[in-house]
């Protein structure tokens, strides 16, 4: 099945691209930059003839700015084969869904849809699909799309494109606008951000995280969430005045006016009990990880820097509210705990198989008589210092009684193979095995 992805060497456009050519649709890509390299690096082509790109495509998804996409709709709707789907992936819904319902032909169908995540998610599970069917135009491609979502673990939430953006001005536009005035408000005082996590507060620390995050993302995509939405503004004057009115309380040192406000808001937020215990499980999440980096001191961690994605790993030395510092090669290594994650035993151990030179080392054994080769295989593997163990041969004329079997060792590369075999032939030996020389 042929897919256009329109925008597909975007940021979004890519995660769709991908994401489609992955469930086996054939998919081409088209963007304003002509960044060919993008598709190339895709494994995509790129369509060179946009106009013939569309009339052959099953499937066309529209993945541009907020304030081009019906621009784009309008250009491309009119030359769209009959049983074939329209579809976009911005934010808003209202203008799109009225763009394509006003240039897509009768036989072609049209489908609103809002991912309520970003293009750097590693997968699907959990994450919230918005969708806006259009009533006696997607019949019969609402369901598969929503299926291919569904089956790799996204849910599905239906609703209509004005109730979608009325939402959205809360949950995007709202949420938005207040993280970044807060971070413009650090500007404005002049605020040593980083500074102040010497002082911070789980919560403190938690909602600096969120400010950097939104700070850190395309201002020019934020700005258009915030300018394109008109129901967005009705957002804006709400929580000015309301900012106003507890800022007047707190001059007039109102304690009960204060208090009355803060009571009717819990009232009207509903269950905030259910609110503390999710919040207390991603502070105690934060916490956690500061906990197991202490008690990691004097052994061998992986940390990873969240930014250049540069995986450490090394002897922890010492640890911080700030810091920490890792011993690696002989040379300390400093770094700033909320740059880096902390990785399991498991993620460690698959990062040395996938960048370390390894050994191996065959090893030929008599098993006891009535063993299973594959269980011993499985007890040699548990050996944290092993990345795989294969049998490569098995020999009956050896000893009548008993299997010969031999096993080869791969043994990661920063571990003393001699060591290693050394201590796999003890449980061997232990286990009943005979070495064969």
């Amino acid at each position: 099945m042929k897919m256009l992805v329109i925008g597909g060497t975007g940021e979004m456009g890519q995660w769709f691209t991908r994401f489609s050519k992955e469930h086996g649709y054939e998919v081409v890509v088209w963007g304003s930059s002509h960044r060919v390299d993008v598709a190339k690096h895709m494994g995509v082509g790129f369509a060179s003839d946009l106009d013939h790109a569309i009339g052959e495509s099953d499937i066309v998804v529209v993945s541009v700015p907020i304030d081009i996409t019906e621009k784009v709709i309008a250009e491309t709707a009119p030359k769209m084969k009959d049983g074939s789907l329209l579809m976009d992936i911005t934010s808003l819904k209202a203008r799109p869904i009225e763009a394509m319902e006003r240039y897509a032909p009768p036989g072609v169908e049209i489908l609103g849809t809002h991912p309520m995540f970003g293009p750097s998610i590693p997968g699907l599970h959990g994450q919230i699909v918005i969708m806006t069917p259009v009533a006696g135009r997607c019949e019969r491609w609402f369901p598969i799309i929503r299926a291919l979502f569904e089956e790799n673990g996204a849910h599905i939430e239906v609703i209509g494109a004005k109730e979608h953006d009325r939402f959205v001005s809360v949950v995007q536009g709202l949420t938005h606008f207040a993280y970044i005035t807060i971070g413009t408000t650090f500007k404005r005082l002049d605020f040593d951000v980083n500074e102040s996590r010497r002082f911070m507060s789980p919560v403190y620390e938690i909602m600096v995280d969120f400010v950097g995050r939104i700070l850190g993302q395309n201002p020019y995509l934020y700005a258009l969430i915030q300018m394109e939405n008109p129901e967005v503004l009705k957002v804006h004057e709400a929580f000015k005045e309301e900012c106003m009115s507890i800022s007047d309380m707190v001059r007039q040192h109102d304690v009960e006016g204060f208090t009355r406000k803060m009571k009717t808001a819990a009232t009207h937020f509903g269950d905030t009990a259910l609110a503390l215990h999710r919040s207390d499980n991603l502070i105690n999440s934060k916490i956690h990880e500061f906990g197991e980096l202490v008690h990691s001191i004097g052994t061998e961690r992986g940390l990873e820097h969240i930014y250049s994605g540069v995986t450490h790993v090394g002897v922890i030395e010492k640890v911080t509210p700030r810091d920490v510092v890792l011993s690696k090669n002989g040379k300390g290594i400093s770094l700033k705990i909320e740059n880096i994650r902390l990785l399991s035993d498991h993620e460690l151990i698959d990062w040395k198989i996938a960048g370390l030179t390894h050994s191996k080392r065959d090893i030929s054994v008599l098993i006891p008589t009535g063993a299973e080769p594959e269980v011993l295989q499985g007890v040699i593997t548990n050996d944290r210092r092993v990345a795989s163990v294969n049998i490569i041969d098995t020999y009956t004329g050896i000893d009548t009684k008993r299997l010969s079997v031999t096993y080869r060792i791969i043994i990661i590369g920063d571990c003393a193979p001699g060591e290693v075999q050394d201590d796999i032939l003890n449980l061997l030996a232990g286990l009943g095995c005979k070495l064969r020389g």
